[in-house]
């Protein structure tokens, strides 16, 4: 399940093509005197890109710093990398014992464990104890790893066997080999803490990138509602169809970008935490639902569940819709999922 993404790649040039994509409505005239600010950094291993709609360029540019120089604590808070970071001391002690956290690491913790359940497993953030086996170097590999590793790996896999104690803000992973990365969850986080820092700046729209996670909020400058591409895995840089939203998060998943093949099958970076293997059956998966940090979620458990049971999973869910290509390049949509193609796009189908 790691999601960390080391280029720039095609979930980043969404949006470009949002931005060029943001037509007034018919008939809609300018908002006055309002104008678009970008400003782009590396975080979290990716290429992260924020828009906003500001009064004027000081108003803009201040907002911008602020909101990633949130993203950017919070990647030196929690990230699987940093050495320093409160995740890596959780992993260094490791069946030795807990260590105690602030209350933000223990907060995200314990809603990714709320995740977990209520995905019976899919997402798992002590996937990471498995992870060393891979190396998604979109390389041919002669097989898969041994399965008696992979079983062991699996061993030390549990979300359920993570310890936490509410009074004293601590986290303990009982066994040693055990290791939590967040990075599942952790760039929709980033996005959702940097909106509510841009909301005390006064940006009343914006559109946040992070590598492909995206959240968008307001109307843009022209006073239209913001448009977000969802690529064609086969087609890097092209695009296959759009949304019209805001307030709204439009979160993709994919395995054409950190992946390895054993003959003609594909293997992505997502991890099935219940097998120690790479998820198989999706190459795609675009998730929309207001709540940023869920949605960064949603997408690993779809890919994990598969296409048929991640699709019922995420119909039983309201206000939550997704978009799915399948391994064999089936287009499938939630019921209440809308989309506008673009011409020669073929039309999702609905099992």
């Amino acid at each position: 399940m790691n999601r960390v993404r080391w280029q720039i790649s095609l979930k980043v040039w969404l949006l470009l093509l949002t931005l060029l994509a943001g037509w007034p409505a018919h008939g809609q005239a300018p908002v006055a005197q309002r104008h678009t600010f970008t400003r782009s950094a590396h975080l979290m291993g990716s290429h992260f890109t924020f828009t906003v709609v500001a009064d004027n360029d000081s108003a803009g540019q201040r907002a911008l710093r602020a909101g990633l120089g949130e993203v950017r604590r919070i990647d030196h808070l929690m990230s699987f990398w940093d050495s320093t970071s409160e995740v890596v001391r959780i992993n260094r002690m490791a069946g030795v014992k807990p260590v105690a956290v602030s209350p933000e690491t223990f907060d995200l913790i314990n809603r990714t464990l709320r995740l977990s359940k209520l995905s019976d497993g899919a997402f798992d953030i002590t996937f990471a104890s498995a992870d060393k086996l891979y190396k998604f170097d979109r390389q041919p590999h002669p097989a898969l790893p041994d399965s008696a590793a992979v079983r062991a790996s699996v061993r030390r896999i549990g979300w359920q066997k993570i310890k936490m104690d509410a009074a004293t803000h601590t986290v303990f992973l009982p066994e040693k080999g055990m290791r939590i990365n967040l990075a599942g969850i952790l760039q929709g986080y980033g996005l959702r803490r940097a909106k509510l820092v841009l909301d005390q700046w006064g940006i009343k729209g914006g559109l946040l990138n992070g590598s492909g996670d995206i959240y968008c909020w307001g109307r843009q400058a022209d006073g239209s509602r913001w448009r977000v591409a969802i690529g064609d895995p086969d087609h890097p840089n092209s695009v296959a169809a759009w949304v019209e939203v805001t307030d709204m998060a439009v979160v993709t998943a994919g395995n054409y970008e950190q992946y390895f093949t054993v003959g003609k099958q594909v293997y992505g970076h997502i991890l099935n935490p219940l097998t120690g293997y790479p998820s198989v059956g999706l190459r795609s998966v675009t998730i929309l639902c207001p709540d940023v940090e869920l949605a960064d979620g949603l997408d690993e458990v779809v890919f994990v569940k598969g296409p048929a049971a991640g699709l019922a999973f995420i119909n039983s869910l309201k206000g939550v819709d997704c978009t799915l290509i399948t391994d064999d390049n089936k287009t499938l949509t939630s019921h209440g999922m809308t989309l506008n193609y673009y011409h020669g796009s073929a039309p999702a189908t609905r099992p």
